[in-house]
């Protein structure tokens, strides 16, 4: 049994499974552990190649373990898929993803710094905002029509149908009604400055971000 020179990484939450084997593919290691002892096992290996699928937290890890001089390959989930040998399971994934990280064919992901990963994250958060902000103006636009106030077709226009709908209230709609649109029109004002604070930090960069919640 040879030194350890590839490992395949299963990631998990609290459960990490580990396949090693030495350079003739001979299985070396085969084990579980904790999340709190993953960096202490790698830290007492000799320098090998390590493969992970590129999924949740694979970016975190693959800094981590390239910090301790590991050689770290990301890979598509779906292209691991393919070396399962039997009924998926942790261990089972393990030797997948240590097999398929050595094929001269397979493509890999590029490990993202911590720096982009905050790029990254600022613009999924305003793309979600967006998502957020006309769901809310397709229903306001929706529960006030029922009540005869239209305005205008486009988000441009929704800051002129919560202006037509207040004089009105007291006349057509019921006072529990008004409360709930008042609600919904309250968090469409708040979405719409949150969005375009979130559009100034993505042009802007991550650290002036930073600078703007200080």
């Amino acid at each position: 049994m040879g030194e350890i020179t590839t490992i395949g990484l299963d990631l998990a939450k609290h459960v990490f499974q580990v396949h090693g084997v030495d350079a003739e593919g001979t299985t070396v290691v085969r084990k579980q552990l904790r999340r709190g002892q993953v960096l202490a096992f790698f830290s007492k290996l000799p320098r090998c190649m390590v493969g992970m699928e590129a999924c949740a937290t694979a970016h975190y890890w693959a800094r981590e373990l390239g910090a301790l001089g590991h050689e770290v390959r990301l890979m598509p989930a779906q292209y691991v898929k393919a070396y399962v040998k039997r009924n998926k399971n942790d261990a089972a994934d393990a030797e997948a993803i240590c097999e398929a990280v050595v094929r001269p064919t397979m493509r890999f992901v590029p490990v993202k710094t911590a720096e982009q990963q905050a790029a990254v994250l600022l613009h999924r958060g305003r793309e979600r905002l967006v998502r957020q902000r006309t769901m809310l103006a397709n229903a306001l636009r929706a529960h006030l029509a029922e009540f005869g106030v239209i305005a205008p077709q486009g988000l441009r226009n929704v800051g002129q149908l919560i202006a037509i709908m207040r004089p009105r209230f007291a006349d057509t709609i019921r006072a529990s009604s008004r409360f709930r649109l008042r609600e919904q029109a309250g968090h469409m004002t708040a979405s719409d400055l949150y969005a375009a604070r979130q559009k100034i930090s993505c042009q802007a960069g991550p650290s002036t971000h930073e600078t703007m919640l200080n």
